[in-house]
C-alpha cells in the first residue's frame, strides 16, 4: 500500500486560455510546412477558396503563423463541463507488468461524448455560431467526431448532418442514437443522397464505406449549398489540431504536479488530431532544444498503415477528389480499408504538421493488429478499470510495450499516453474479441499499389520524383 498519488488534476481555474499553434516551431526548426494546393491548377490554396466550406476564422487559424491563439470566453465556458480532464499514473497496470517504468495517461473520455472530439467540435460550433451559420455538415468513422459535433451543435443552435462510415453504422448503432440524441441527422456512408456516394454505389453496391468517401459526401453538401451549410472537419487541418493542443498543455502541468517528465509520448494516430493535442506541447520543446531526447510514438492499425507504409505525397483528403491537395502520408485516396472495429482510424492520410514530424525523424511509428490491441485493452481494464475505446487502445497496446522494453532493460523511463476515449460504444468489439471472431485483418499491398496509383503526380519541393 502507498499514500502517493495516482491522479493529477488541475482546477478550472488552471485551464489553458490559449491554444499552441506548432507551426511556427516546425518552421524554426528548418522544417518548411507545405501549402495546400489546388487540385486543377496544383498553386496554393488561398483563404478565398476556402470560404465556401469554412467560417473566416478558422481559415483565418488554418494558416496562422501565431504561436498562441485565444480561446474565447464561450469557448471555455462550455470546456468547463469537463476540463481540465484528469491525468492518472497507472501503477495497478505497473504492477501488473513489473515494470521498471512509470506509466501515465491521459484521460479525454471524462468528455460528455466520451473522447477528445469536443476539445473542436465546440470551438468549430462557437465560429460557426459567430459567423451566422445554420447547418454543419460533417463525417464521421467510428462515430465518435459525430458525436462530439452533434453535442456540439445542439449547445449552439446549429443543425447537423453526420455522414457516419457504414461499417460503423452498422457495427455502433448506439452512437447513431447518441448523435440523434442531440438532434442530428445521421446518414450511412456512401449513400445515395449525394452525387459522391452513388458514384461509390455505382461500383461497389456492398462498399462498406471509409472516411475519405464521408469526407466527399460531407464536402459535397456544404459546396453545393451555396453558402448555407458549411463543413466541419474532425481532424487532419492544422486548425483541427490546435483546439486539441489544450490536452497537451493540461498534461504538461499535470506532470509537473507529478514530479516527472516524460521519456515517451505515445497516441494513436488516423487522422492525428488526439496524438496531436498530447503531443506537441511537449514536441515544441524537442524542436527547440531543451528536451532533445524526448520520444514520440504514433500507433495505428495494421489494416490501414499510413505513417508505416504509406507515402509522403501530395493527395485528396477525400475519395471524391473534391478537396485541396494536401501534403502527408497517404495509401492513396481511393484506398478503403477493411472495417476494423477502430473506426476512427480508417483513414487514408494524415495531418500534414505530423506527418512533416515523422518523415524528419522526429516522430517514429508502429502499426498493430487488432488482436494484439484488444489484448493490450483488456489487461488495461482489468487493471485501470477502463474499457478503452478500440482506437485507444492502440496507444495502451505502444504503452504496455515500451513498459515491457524498459523492464527488460532495466530502465526507469516515464511513459505518458493518450487515453482519447472511452469505449463504452464499443461492446460489440469487444464481444468479437472475447468470443474469438475477431479476424488479423491487416492490407493487402495490391490494394495500396492500385489506390497510389491514382494519387496525383505533384513534386514535392526538394525531393526527386516517385
Amino acid at each position: 500500500m502507498t499514500d502517493a498519488p495516482t491522479r493529477f488534476d488541475l482546477s478550472q481555474a488552471q485551464l489553458p486560455t490559449a491554444w499552441l499553434n506548432i507551426m511556427p516551431s516546425i518552421a524554426q526548426a528548418g522544417m518548411q510546412p507545405l501549402p495546400p494546393l489546388h487540385p486543377g491548377t496544383h498553386e496554393p490554396v488561398t483563404p478565398d477558396l476556402l470560404a465556401p466550406l469554412f467560417p473566416e476564422a478558422l481559415i483565418l487559424q488554418e494558416v496562422s503563423t501565431d504561436p498562441w491563439i485565444d480561446i474565447p470566453g464561450g469557448v471555455l465556458d462550455v470546456y468547463r463541463l469537463w476540463r481540465p480532464s484528469p491525468l492518472h499514473r497507472a501503477v495497478r497496470l505497473e504492477k501488473a507488468l513489473q515494470t521498471t517504468a512509470r506509466i501515465y495517461f491521459k484521460y479525454e473520455g471524462v468528455s460528455p461524448a466520451g473522447s477528445h472530439k469536443p476539445n473542436t467540435a465546440i470551438a468549430q460550433a462557437y465560429y460557426n455560431k459567430e459567423a451566422g451559420t445554420k447547418r454543419l455538415a460533417t463525417e464521421t468513422g467510428a462515430g465518435q467526431w459525430g458525436s462530439a459535433l452533434a453535442m456540439a451543435a445542439k449547445f449552439f443552435g446549429i443543425d447537423c448532418q453526420v455522414f457516419m462510415v457504414k461499417a460503423s453504422y452498422e457495427q455502433k448503432p448506439y452512437r447513431r442514437i447518441f448523435m440523434e440524441t442531440f438532434g442530428a441527422e445521421v446518414v450511412p456512408s456512401p449513400s445515395p443522397t449525394t452525387q459522391a456516394g452513388k458514384a461509390i454505389l455505382d461500383a461497389d453496391p456492398e462498399s462498406t464505406g471509409s472516411l475519405g468517401i464521408a469526407i466527399s459526401e460531407a464536402v459535397e453538401v456544404a459546396a453545393t449549398s451555396g453558402g448555407a451549410i458549411k463543413y466541419s472537419l474532425g481532424s487532419v487541418l492544422n486548425h483541427v489540431l490546435l483546439h486539441q493542443t489544450v490536452i497537451g498543455l493540461e498534461a504538461k502541468a499535470q506532470m509537473e504536479l507529478a514530479g516527472d517528465r516524460p521519456d515517451i509520448v505515445i497516441g494513436c494516430v488516423g487522422g492525428g488530431s488526439n496524438y496531436a493535442g498530447l503531443a506537441y506541447p511537449f514536441m515544441v520543446d524537442r524542436l527547440s532544444g531543451s528536451t532533445p531526447g524526448t520520444r514520440f510514438l504514433a500507433t495505428e492499425p495494421a489494416a490501414c498503415p499510413t505513417l508505416t507504409k504509406g507515402r509522403f505525397a501530395y493527395d485528396f483528403a477525400d475519395t471524391g477528389m473534391m478537396t485541396p491537395l494536401i501534403p502527408m502520408y497517404t495509401l492513396g485516396h481511393t484506398f478503403v480499408p477493411a472495417p476494423v472495429h477502430a473506426g476512427g482510424l480508417r483513414y487514408h492520410g494524415d495531418a500534414p504538421s505530423l506527418s512533416l514530424l515523422v518523415k524528419h525523424g522526429h516522430m517514429d511509428a508502429v502499426a498493430y493488429s487488432q488482436n494484439a490491441v484488444f489484448d493490450a485493452a483488456v489487461q488495461f481494464a482489468h487493471t485501470e478499470g477502463i474499457v478503452p475505446a478500440p482506437e485507444s487502445a492502440h496507444a495502451v497496446r505502444g504503452a504496455i510495450d515500451e513498459a515491457i522494453a524498459a523492464r527488460e532493460a532495466g530502465e526507469a523511463r516515464v511513459i505518458l499516453f493518450g487515453l482519447s476515449g472511452h469505449g463504452a460504444f464499443d461492446m460489440q468489439a469487444y464481444d468479437d474479441y472475447l468470443n474469438g471472431r475477431l479476424p488479423e485483418v491487416e492490407y493487402r499491398q495490391e490494394d495500396v499499389v492500385a489506390s497510389m496509383a491514382q494519387v496525383p503526380e505533384v513534386p514535392i519541393p526538394g525531393e526527386a520524383a516517385v
